[in-house]
């Protein structure tokens, strides 16, 4: 009997492992038939660590959470089997990921800068991109889950955000994500702060409050700047 338990455990835990890997075996394969394979291999890997930060602040907080599950084009997510007692637990669970891809995109960035490599530099401009397309403030957005410790309502200013991005760069995964986003639209615009339930789960501390507003501003600043000066250094080559 305790043989088989162990089985069993080990086999749910080679489960999770070859879901990862079996699925980010498949991104690759797919990125790399269109962007090549050194490309495909180093962008996967910057969401494999922008989805362990969620993982990891999720293991911190006593959460239950699956292992990062990928798909091609669309991205990487991990399941939270247990859903956050309060909005700063989700806020810190929220952070943690565009954080941790923040600092991959930042490392691609300096050994771009080291050994002169387009490559590299071509990684951390897509690092830097999609951690800032992240802090969008609207849910199901990591910056909509940061954010919410401010209030629900703020989502609403990521609709015009949302809209904007989708008439200067068309694209289906954009419809997706308005269409996920749809009824968390409608949670912030029939907000009420006195419900009970809404009490419980979004009563923080000022501080706290304060700490995140500045955490979010700080990242979503830098970001910003590096996503338009790595785009820039890259202009000169792609005009070739």
């Amino acid at each position: 009997m305790g043989k088989l338990l162990f089985y069993l455990i080990s086999a749910g835990k080679l489960g999770k492992v070859l879901t990862t890997g079996g699925t980010m075996l498949i991104s690759v394969f797919a990125y790399g038939l269109v962007f090549g394979w050194p490309y495909a291999v180093g962008f996967v890997g910057l969401i494999f660590v922008h989805e362990m930060g969620h993982y990891i602040a999720a293991r911190q907080r006593g959460l239950d959470v699956g292992a990062p599950t990928f798909i091609p084009f669309i991205g990487a997510w991990v399941e939270l089997k247990d859903m956050p007692h309060n909005a700063e637990t989700e806020a810190y669970v929220g952070f943690a990921g565009p954080f941790a891809g923040t600092l991959a995109a930042f490392a691609c960035y300096f050994a771009a800068r080291s050994f002169d490599s387009q490559l590299l530099l071509a990684l951390s401009y897509a690092g830097f991109f999609i951690n800032l397309f992240n802090l969008i403030p609207l849910s199901p957005f990591d910056g909509g889950r940061i954010t919410a410790i401010l209030s629900p309502r703020i989502w609403l200013l990521g609709v015009p955000v949302l809209i904007g991005m989708f008439f200067y760069y068309p694209s289906p995964m954009l419809i997706l994500m308005a269409f996920l986003a749809a009824p968390q639209v409608m949670r912030a615009w029939n907000f009420d702060p006195e419900a009970p339930e809404n009490q419980a789960y979004y009563t923080v501390k000022p501080e706290l409050r304060i700490t995140y507003a500045l955490y979010y501003i700080g990242l979503a600043t830098f970001l910003a700047i590096m996503t338009h000066d790595v785009h820039e250094m890259l202009a000169p080559v792609s005009s070739f």
